[in-house]
């Protein structure tokens, strides 16, 4: 009752009366029969994948649109659901014009034909009526469904009694395009809405007691009816005496009152009854989609406001507005084109929406149907197809609207209640880079920096997670780690709302990056056991990044983590920063290299890889050593400028010859005081002299702007570049 009757009742409706005999004068049976297939298998998939994403969870207000918004995500629900109800509100039109066109047999003949504005008026008049009955009570149009479907069977078994009582003749199998002059594609537009019908009951989908079992049942079945009623008929009129081609080829009634039994009386019936159906159908479908897009923020919150018999009343007037507005598109006809493009591209969201389900295959995904994903993606590309066939242009301007909505809802950030099939899309195929990955060796030009940040407080040390999304320039992945010193089993730690502040923080300032909360007995051991098993696979971390200690002894254990880690290949960086984001640096990176412990190659990728960020692309990378006399110095250019070349990274290199009486320290704060960040190698200190090499990091650092200190531990050392 709440899916089959309405959906057969608008298979059955406008253009069976009105328009299938002038399809098939024009096209001829073959063609005819052509048409209803192709358009019956595309409608026929799609129903087979709403149906089967309808088994799978309990469907509420808004029908298609609820469906698209809870699998694909609420952006790509509100890109689909605007134009469905735009599609419903012009359905309410097409169905209002059809049912004007059809009393135009009551016109006076004395009066000649009967001009357009007045069938134009009697559609808005059609509209209006229909609007304040529904608005009114959904009931009303709901319990006159069994007697107009019962008065649409007779109208049908009246027609075929009539022409089997007149004769029989062969069919007509040319095609003549009489009064079609635009041809195939023309005839199949006006054609296709007939099918389109199957969707009446899934729009009713928060009135239905068990969505679930009478989606599928009400849906599929309606389908193969309007299949074999939409062959039979064509069949039907191509045999029989009672009407020639010629008058099938005429738009209008008259090929079924001249045909059926006892007339127009029978006809008439079922004909305004079918029509009226599917009229009401679309005004009660329409409002309820808009009022499931204002429940879920995608439109004005008073659409979902509900009167005291349950009705969206402000969203059913709103919609017949629209539908009075759009008469002025002209015709019949018009109308239908429109109608058909915004139909077909919900026909390829659904399919698509059924098809990645089962291709992700989520544990949730239990559907009591099954359609093969490769299925419903011939139906979302059969859809597609005759899109661009119909009207190219048209479907170019419907994609880009809604792909215009989507990407302005995903601007908004907007924050769903639900899980869709998206995450476990990217959760499908990141296993499977993963799994593809573990089959290729990691080779030094494959290299990039996957880096944990430990930080003690994400807000005051943002700098240092923005120097690493910098350094990792979205090839690699940014994890920041907070290391709580404790014991879980007996200090009470809220590990959810650290990380959830911390994930404001990195989106609120665009960085991309995973939060991390551990809670740890000490700190070193902390880092260390993170290093090793963050990460799956061969994405799991080769560089630790600390920032600068505010005590000595903190980065004495900065430099007994580096110690251990680097024993596992993984890299360190410690950072002394002066504030860095928001700045653009038209500066210089200074590298000073040292040679010794080939730390070299990952200090000139991290300051490649630096400039390539925008605000760094104008600071230029200078690179620096330090000799004690010009012979020395001489070699020492030659080298670095061959390694520059070799490496092909734009750098320039300068070789300063230390004087007599100048300390280490002098000798680089007098060069480097000027420049925005500077780069030195880090050396494992001997066990027991950690103290000692941290006073002398700190007092190297002294009178710099940022300092950045790098060891390179991969199994690459030497070979990065």
């Amino acid at each position: 009752m709440g899916v089959y009757v309405p959906s057969v009742l608008t298979i059955l409706g406008l253009v069976m009366y009105l328009r299938l005999g002038w399809a098939l004068g024009n096209l001829g049976l073959p063609l005819m029969i052509f048409i209803v297939v192709i358009s019956s298998m595309i409608t026929f998939i799609t129903g087979m994948s709403a149906s089967a994403i309808a088994t799978n969870m309990r469907i509420g207000v808004g029908g298609e649109y609820y469906i698209i918004a809870h699998s694909l995500g609420l952006e790509l629900g509100g890109a689909i659901g605007m134009p469905l109800y735009l599609c419903r509100t012009l359905s309410i039109t097409f169905y209002s014009f059809g049912l004007a066109e059809s009393f135009a047999v009551l016109w006076p003949q004395s009066m000649g034909v009967i001009p357009p504005h007045m069938i134009q008026f009697i559609a808005v008049v059609i509209i209006v009526i229909i609007t304040v009955l529904s608005g009114k009570s959904a009931s009303l149009a709901l319990r006159l469904q069994i007697p107009i479907m019962i008065a649409v069977g007779l109208s049908i078994i009246a027609l075929v009694i009539g022409a089997f009582s007149t004769g029989l003749r062969s069919p007509e199998m040319t095609t003549t395009y009489r009064s079609a002059p635009e041809g195939f594609w023309y005839v199949f537009a006006v054609f296709f809405p007939a099918v389109t019908g199957f969707t009446a009951g899934i729009g009713m989908s928060g009135d239905l007691k068990d969505s679930s079992r009478s989606i599928p049942r009400g849906t599929i079945l309606a389908v193969l009816t309007g299949v074999v009623v939409y062959i039979s008929i064509p069949i039907v009129f191509s045999v029989t005496n009672s009407v020639g081609f010629e008058m099938l080829s005429e738009r209008g009634i008259d090929s079924w009152t001249q045909t059926a039994l006892l007339g127009p009386v029978l006809v008439f019936a079922g004909m305004w009854g079918a029509i009226l159906s599917s009229a009401f159908g679309s005004v009660l479908a329409g409002p309820r989609v808009l009022q499931a897009l204002s429940e879920d923020g995608l439109a004005p919150k008073f659409l979902s406001r509900l009167s005291k018999s349950g009705q969206p009343t402000i969203a059913t007037w709103v919609t017949g507005a629209l539908a009075i507005i759009a008469v002025s598109l002209g015709d019949l006809n018009a109308v239908a084109q429109f109608v058909t493009i915004l139909f077909l591209t919900l026909y390829v969201i659904i399919n698509l929406s059924a098809a990645m389900e089962k291709m992700v295959g989520d544990p949730s995904y239990r559907p009591t149907i099954n359609v093969p994903w490769h299925i419903s993606m011939i139906g979302a590309m059969g859809a597609l197809f005759v899109m661009f066939l119909l009207n190219p242009v048209a479907c170019v301007v419907a994609m880009a609207v809604e792909l215009g909505i989507y990407l302005v809802l995903r601007n908004r950030a907007l924050r769903k209640r639900w899980g869709d099939v998206r995450a476990g899309m990217w959760m499908s195929l990141a296993r499977f880079s993963l799994v593809r990955l573990k089959k290729h060796k990691i080779e030094p030009r494959n290299w990039r920096p996957h880096i944990i940040v430990f930080t003690d407080s994400i807000s005051t040390e943002l700098d240092l997670v923005y120097l690493a999304a910098c350094f990792n320039q979205n090839r690699g992945i940014i994890t920041a780690c907070q290391v709580i010193e404790g014991m879980l089993s007996r200090d009470k730690i809220e590990i959810g709302q650290i990380k959830a502040s911390m994930d404001r923080v990195l989106d609120d300032n665009n960085i991309i990056a995973f939060s991390e909360v551990n809670v740890a007995p000490d700190f070193i051991t902390g880092v260390i056991n993170i290093a090793q098993a963050n990460g799956v696979g061969t994405m799991g971390a080769n560089t630790v990044m600390f920032g600068w200690p505010k005590r000595t002894e903190k980065l004495v254990s900065q430099l007994k983590i580096m110690r251990t880690i680097s024993n596992i290949e993984i890299c360190t960086i410690i950072a002394r920063l002066a504030p860095l984001k928001g700045r653009n640096y038209k500066g210089r990176i200074d590298l000073w290299w040292g040679g010794l412990e080939n730390n070299g190659d990952l200090m000139f990728l991290l300051a490649h890889l630096l400039k390539m960020n925008p605000r760094w692309e104008k600071a230029r990378i200078v690179v620096r050593s330090i000799v004690n006399d010009d012979r020395e110095r001489i070699a020492i250019e030659n080298n670095l400028k061959e390694l520059i070349q070799s490496v092909r990274i734009k750098a320039e290199s300068e070789v300063v010859v230390r004087k007599d009486g100048m300390s280490l320290h002098e000798v680089i704060v007098s060069n480097s005081k000027d420049a925005d960040l500077v780069l030195f190698g880090l050396m494992i200190p001997e066990r027991g002299q950690e103290y000692k090499y941290a006073e002398r990091m700190m007092e190297l650092s002294e009178g710099l702007n940022s300092v950045v200190y790098i060891r390179n531990a991969s199994r690459f050392s030497g070979k990065l570049l």
